[in-house]
């Protein structure tokens, strides 16, 4: 668990199936990211029993509500989206419900696990990708201080559509 001023970053929970599908199943949510919005509950409840059961996956949770409005967490080696993130780099994913947009909390979260890559577990460098048009996510990048590294043009997104990924990277030396 890691823990910020406004926030909870914690492993995902079958309790948080319904307020994963509230914020899933957005349509600018998931296009954004990549992947299609959620259709039911049991879906996102799929989803939190695989893919969020990766190591370093977390829920976003405010601390005032105790509700999880987003997830932020690290791809390693073959799961990375990038084939030029090299061995023994990360590269951190997120997103966050639309009432949540414009908050600051994924910069918060960011930041909490670029603490985590590189000071526990000692990593040389993290990366970011956003695909094209989703400024938001490139913004949210730019404030934790990554730099554009390369963009990867007819990429397969999981929703099935083609598009450009841009991806930004971070160095340990960079950070704070």
């Amino acid at each position: 668990m890691i823990v910020t001023g406004r926030l909870i970053l914690r492993p995902w929970r079958d309790s948080d199936a319904e307020a994963l599908y509230r914020y899933a199943k957005d349509p600018a949510v998931g296009d954004a990211a990549g992947w299609p919005p959620h259709r039911s509950v049991e879906e996102s409840l799929g989803v939190i029993r695989t893919v969020f059961a990766a190591p370093e996956v977390y829920a976003v949770v405010l601390k005032e509500s105790g509700e999880a409005v987003g997830c932020c967490g690290l791809l390693f080696g073959e799961d990375a989206n990038s084939l030029q993130v090299e061995e023994g780099h990360a590269e951190i994913g997120y997103w966050i419900g639309v009432p949540y947009w414009g908050q600051g909390l994924i910069p918060e979260a960011v930041n909490a696990l670029l603490d985590r890559c590189f000071g526990e577990l000692g990593l040389p460098a993290v990366w970011i990708g956003y695909y094209d048009g989703n400024d938001n996510s490139r913004r949210v990048a730019e404030k934790c201080g990554f730099v554009h590294h390369h963009t990867e043009e007819g990429k397969f997104s999981m929703s099935g559509t083609l598009k450009t990924e841009h991806f930004m990277i971070k160095r340990a030396a960079e950070h704070r």
